[in-house]
């Protein structure tokens, strides 16, 4: 397999880290992530990861708390995420930074463009926690945006489902899943898979998403090389 882009954002929810159990983090979940990780490294593929916080907190779940509060909240259970995808990709060996958009530089690095760049060229994978460090901002924004500083040839979006359907494919089994889409449909369509400050984001400076499902086979994998799988979102 030969990878189809050089330099990739990956964004995982905090949900999809716990699996099964629906909170925390599942092991098993991390493992397989990592090993497609250590594989699309080694094709020489420059990867940057946002992780949500959904696992431990919601901004949404306080809600008789201050929005900025809550949201803050969110973005430190980022980072507990971020911490322990680090340590899973350096046991194999790889050299990993977490950068953080609030400082705690006893924790980690601040987020600095200039020092993520610096670390690709070392062969390093950089884990961009607290997204934006804005209240009411959504993860997906704070990974467009990441994607779209960092110049990404495309932003992975690994999700619970296997692309993006007119409708919840849960509640509706005739849902329809689509191949492709633009930005202005999802946005016109006010489909949930992206928000509409992340899609027009991405539009804007032109960094095509690709939806697909974490849970299935080597997926990561596969979306870093092209293969056909979830759903494209471009200006296209």
């Amino acid at each position: 397999m030969k990878p189809k882009y050089k330099r990739v954002l990956l964004k995982l929810s905090g949900e999809a880290l716990a699996g099964e159990q629906k909170f925390g983090l599942n092991e098993n979940v991390i493992s397989g992530v990592v090993d497609q990780l250590v594989k699309v490294h080694e094709m020489g593929v420059e990867i940057a990861l946002v992780i949500g916080g959904g696992n431990f907190w919601r901004g949404r779940q306080g809600t008789n708390m201050d929005r900025t509060v809550a949201d803050q909240m969110g973005m430190l259970a980022t980072v507990m995420n971020s911490l322990a995808m680090m340590d899973a990709i350096e046991k194999k060996g790889i050299p990993t930074r977490v950068q953080t958009a609030l400082n705690m530089i006893s924790v980690a690095e601040p987020y600095v463009l200039r020092k993520t760049l610096h670390h690709f060229e070392k062969g390093r994978i950089v884990i961009l926690a607290c997204g934006t460090g804005n209240p009411y901002c959504s993860t997906d924004t704070a990974a467009a945006q990441r994607a779209c500083e960092i110049d990404a040839d495309v932003l992975l979006m690994a999700k619970n489902v296997d692309g993006i359907y007119d409708s919840d494919p849960v509640k509706n089994p005739a849902a329809k899943k689509y191949d492709k889409l633009t930005f202005d449909e999802i946005i016109a369509k006010n489909l949930k898979a992206m928000d509409a400050t992340a899609a027009t984001m991405c539009s804007e400076n032109h960094v095509p998403v690709l939806a697909f499902a974490l849970g299935e086979k080597d997926s990561i994998l596969r979306a870093v090389c092209g293969e056909k799988l979830g759903t494209l979102i471009s200006n296209e």
